[in-house]
């Protein structure tokens, strides 16, 4: 019997919210849409969760100045192995930390960034949706 809500028109299964935050585990890599200059934009983030929430640090920048202006974003992470795939997408709301205590809090949550440059500014994102699927994968 499966653990999961449904099974999708294509032979996936939906996960539950629950199941959605287990696969996104603690700290992963993602992707984050943004409107900038009026369009989509699309930017790997390395996030941390807890709480309910999202976390990511990042420079100055269109990203920063995208979520500033319009901070209505999407997330997405994903996971493929030889025995299965997963994908969870967040749609939510933005904002950028800028209490001492909020921050220290981000800080304690491992992020670890890509590239050596600073990254002063801690952003949450709040959810307002959260979907997941998941795929048996079978040798072709």
């Amino acid at each position: 019997m499966s653990d999961y809500e449904n099974v999708t028109e294509h032979g996936g299964e939906h996960l539950t919210e629950p199941q959605c935050w287990e696969a996104m585990g603690d700290t992963g890599l993602g992707r984050i849409v943004i409107v900038a200059d009026g369009k989509p934009e699309i930017f790997p983030i390395n996030y941390a969760a807890r709480g309910g929430k999202l976390f990511f640090r990042t420079a100055e920048g269109s990203k920063l100045a995208g979520l500033t202006l319009s901070p209505e974003v999407a997330f997405e992470t994903d996971h493929a192995d030889d025995s299965v795939a997963w994908s969870v997408v967040v749609h939510g709301t933005a904002r950028t930390l800028t209490a001492f205590g909020e921050i220290n809090e981000v800080d304690s949550l491992g992020l670890q960034a890509w590239e050596p440059t600073e990254k002063y500014n801690y952003v949450e994102i709040t959810p307002r949706e959260i979907t997941g699927r998941r795929f048996e994968r079978t040798p072709s």
